[in-house]
């Protein structure tokens, strides 16, 4: 084994969108006999494939992957439940004498697996309904000031038109008088057992340009917009949480005619470039994360990660960016 740990190893390659998480998870799988475990809050959801830039099976080269399409989009789907369901994959992956391999950037879902999660106070209706109500009058972006205002942090992470957490940051502050970073601090992983080898993968800005405008490209080539008239032509409504995500709300909002292709295809550029900052500030917060300036090509920085894990075993103490 290229790393001995003290306790069961769980690896975790982490970071902002379009950085080539996927390829290394599966070039590490492949070479250490693991398997894949996604960390994705959107590739959970069956159906909404390219957006979310599902590794298709032959692109797997043979990895199992984990935590894919497990619940349907009209499903809720939480990062408790999330914490729960694939703490006990992991589990299930060393037993059967394989190495999980997390990979993703979905910076809560991590949290919660690694440092546990706050399951929160029953749902108060009432108070919903007021902060609904704020919403329709004065714009979701009140609530996201609202909650910078108590919150800051989960201001951060959570973006200004994300209606269903702004209101639910803000329901728990409420009824619990703290906020939820402070919950989250006082909470325990579910996997105290595991040592957690986690890298942090990140490009230049520049980089991340490039590479994530030929993402949109491709994924509008490949069919998104299709994909989106089936899942709707199925019955599914679109107040279904996956199309309020991005890339699935820019392109629900170019069929309806809001803006036209090239304004939608440039919109959702500059979206995601937004959103890999946020991931990045997200898990530049996390402790213990060894970052890895990603070169283009995907052998490179295998071998970086491999190194560093080998590293580990003489330095504990991984640095930060």
């Amino acid at each position: 084994m290229f790393f001995e740990p003290v306790g069961p190893l769980l690896v975790a390659i982490l970071g902002p969108t379009a950085t080539g998480k996927s390829s290394l998870g599966i070039s590490l799988a492949r070479e250490f006999g693991g398997e894949v475990v996604s960390c994705d809050s959107t590739a959970v959801y069956r159906g909404f494939d390219i957006g979310t830039d599902k590794a298709p099976a032959g692109e797997r080269r043979g990895v199992v992957h984990h935590m894919i399409d497990v619940v349907d989009p009209t499903e809720e789907y939480s990062a408790a439940r999330y914490a729960r369901e694939a703490a006990a994959v992991i589990r299930d992956v060393t037993r059967r004498g394989r190495l999980p391999i997390l990979v993703g950037g979905t910076g809560l879902y991590y949290r919660a697996l690694t440092r546990g999660f706050f399951p929160g106070p029953a749902r108060d209706t009432p108070l919903r309904a007021r902060l609904e109500r704020i919403a329709d009058r004065k714009g979701v972006e009140r609530l996201h000031r609202m909650l910078s205002r108590v919150d800051p942090p989960s201001a951060e992470r959570i973006q200004s038109r994300d209606r269903k957490r702004l209101v639910r940051a803000l329901e728990v502050h409420r009824l619990t008088g703290r906020s939820l970073t402070e919950h989250f601090a006082a909470t325990q992983s579910p996997l105290p057992e595991y040592e957690v080898a986690a890298f942090g993968l990140r490009i230049s800005p520049e980089a991340t340009l490039a590479r994530v405008t030929a993402r949109v490209d491709a994924q509008f080539e490949r069919g998104l917009l299709d994909e989106i008239r089936a899942l709707l032509g199925s019955g599914l409504p679109e107040t279904a949480h996956p199309f309020t995500g991005l890339v699935y709300r820019q392109a629900l909002e170019h069929l309806k005619g809001v803006r036209d292709e090239a304004a939608t295809r440039e919109l959702v550029v500059r979206e995601n470039r937004r959103y890999a900052r946020r991931q990045l500030i997200w898990f530049r917060k996390e402790p213990n994360l060894q970052w890895i300036h990603a070169p283009g090509e995907c052998e490179e920085t295998h071998n970086t990660v491999a190194r560093a894990l080998a590293a580990m075993e003489r330095s504990p103490d991984a640095s930060d960016p």
